[in-house]
């Protein structure tokens, strides 16, 4: 009965952070910010190559560098150059 009340009494606050998290493109996180990618969009084959490198739902991804819109991003241990177009394609939150 008293594991019954300490979930009700922690649930609500899980769930509040999981609202509170607001989804966005890669493109608006700045250098050093990061976030977990919620889905890849497009058409053709650049969410597929995306999702290829490591772009999946539940990654980890951090901006290790930005310059004029194009992304350096740390993803699964490894570093990608992505083009501004590209990280607008992976959205996070």
């Amino acid at each position: 009965m008293q594991d019954a009340m300490v979930m009700d009494a922690v649930t609500p606050r899980f769930a509040e952070a999981r609202v509170s998290r607001q989804q966005m493109p890669l493109s608006f996180l700045k250098a050093g910010q990061a976030g977990h990618v919620v889905k890849v969009r497009g058409k053709g084959d650049a969410p597929r190559h995306l999702e290829n490198i490591g772009f999946v739902p539940g990654a980890t991804v951090k901006v290790i560098a930005q310059q004029a819109g194009n992304l350096i991003v740390e993803v699964k241990g490894a570093q990608i150059a992505l083009d501004k177009a590209s990280a607008q394609k992976v959205i996070t939150a």
